[in-house]
């Protein structure tokens, strides 16, 4: 099976624009069902599925694909500044071995069915459409996963289970599909207070502050961002994949500040995940930077991989890696261009791609330990002691995602946020006017 409402990056796109899942997603440790004869149109007889009913598929398909537990590198969730690339990659945890005939299923306590008849007008679509049109708070890639996993059977004498998404409904055709309810996620909510600067039914923007982890992950798997955003918006998570839990659709590191925004419900991850796809997610950075940017404005493009000396550290590649470009300009130069405030676009989200081509323009991000933004003693010459301290106590790179915009997934509005520098930054920045103000855009 693919794993319903995983996030994808920018190779994943055609997946997403056809709401399926992408080969990435597929897990190798998946239990599968022996014997799945099939018959007639795309369906299966009821006891063919290892003498499994309807019920106990779902069940088993329930724990397959909604215990989810996220798989991510440490160090990466540390220093990776990536939006929508690597992002819920998951294993799914699989329990059933405790479902056998000495301990069955209890089918009583399996929600009753929804009965849904072909309308006029529909005959010869296909069933998972169909089932998109009838249940719009449901995505298509989650129907369509349900009906792979047994969950729909004609409601007729047969009692046929259908397991084809593109199964051609007929005039009159009636089904019953079952909809395992939503389980709470792993992992569990935290009261975590959250700066929200827009929240409703369907997604939330928060500002995240530096030296938040987004992710649980080895060495953090509490007081992340999943954690405060499962607590804070509780029951008003619908599910994403079977799941109550956040739609996390891009990344900003720990140690990045700024505007993220998550969805709650299948639909909107979805149309959010198109949306930073096919580039069109409007997102500026403020970063401060040693030296003063040559030309002053302009775009960097560089194919972005592993490096090849440090397999921890990104690079811009002669071949290979991934097509990357940032768009920047440079809003103030301070020190007779000993540092600059730079806003920087991107067109693409690649792992820590401001970082890495800032740098590669021989302009790394203040504080970056990773990519050369540390205060040397040639720089340190050109900036006041003050601001020298400031940035020897930044303890992170100089780095803040401040204009997020994008469409509305559900009501189709264009929605655009800015958040203020934080504390930290706006002192570095009032120290490098010469004053204790913070930069004015």
């Amino acid at each position: 099976r693919r794993l319903a409402g995983s996030a994808i990056d920018d190779d994943q796109a055609a997946a997403a624009v056809s709401q399926t899942q992408t080969e990435d997603d597929r897990i190798a440790i998946q239990p599968r069902f022996d014997n799945l004869g099939t018959g007639g149109q795309g369906y299966v007889g009821p006891d063919r599925r290892a003498g499994r009913s309807a019920a106990q598929r779902c069940l088993i398909a329930r724990f397959l694909d909604d215990r989810v537990k996220q798989k991510y590198d440490a160090d990466n969730d540390k220093n990776a500044h990536s939006d929508h690339q690597s992002l819920e990659t998951a294993h799914r945890i699989c329990p059933y071995s405790a479902m056998t005939e000495e301990n069955p299923i209890d089918e009583d306590a399996f929600p009753a069915p929804l009965d849904i008849t072909v309308p006029p007008g529909a005959e010869g679509e296909r069933v998972d459409r169909l089932l998109a049109n009838t249940l719009p708070d449901r995505s298509r890639s989650f129907l369509k996963r349900l009906i792979e996993d047994g969950c729909l059977t004609a409601s007729d004498d047969s009692g046929r289970t259908i397991v084809e998404p593109s199964y051609r409904v007929k005039p009159g055709e009636r089904f019953l599909l079952r909809i395992p309810e939503s389980v709470d996620p792993q992992p569990l909510g935290e009261d975590i207070p959250l700066n929200v600067i827009f929240e409703d039914d369907d997604l939330i923007v928060i500002d995240k502050p530096p030296g938040f982890v987004v992710h649980p992950a080895p060495g953090n798997l509490t007081g992340t961002l999943v954690n405060a955003l499962i607590a804070h918006c509780g029951d008003s998570l619908k599910g994403i994949g079977g799941v109550r839990r956040p739609g996390i659709v891009h990344r900003l590191d720990k140690d990045t500040s700024g505007l993220m925004v998550s969805a709650k419900t299948g639909p909107a991850h979805e149309g959010l995940t198109r949306q930073f796809s096919e580039h069109t997610i409007e997102r500026a950075y403020a970063a401060f930077v040693w030296g003063m940017p040559n030309p002053s404005h302009g775009a960097i493009e560089g194919n972005i991989g592993r490096s090849p000396r440090n397999r921890k550290k990104m690079a811009v590649l002669p071949a290979g890696g991934k097509t990357a470009r940032t768009n920047y300009r440079t809003e103030a130069a301070y020190a007779a261009g000993g540092a600059s405030l730079v806003e920087c676009r991107l067109e693409t989200g690649r792992t820590h791609q401001i970082r890495v081509h800032m740098a590669h323009l021989g302009n790394p991000v203040m504080g970056d330990p990773v990519y050369g933004g540390g205060a040397t003693r040639a720089r340190q010459a050109l900036l006041p002691d003050a601001a020298v301290d400031v940035i020897s106590r930044l303890g992170r790179q100089a780095l803040h995602a401040r204009l997020l915009g994008f469409e509305h997934p559900v009501t189709g509005e264009f929605l655009s946020f800015e958040a203020p520098l934080p504390d930290d930054l706006q002192t570095l920045a009032g120290i490098l006017k010469g004053s204790g103000n913070p930069v004015q855009r």
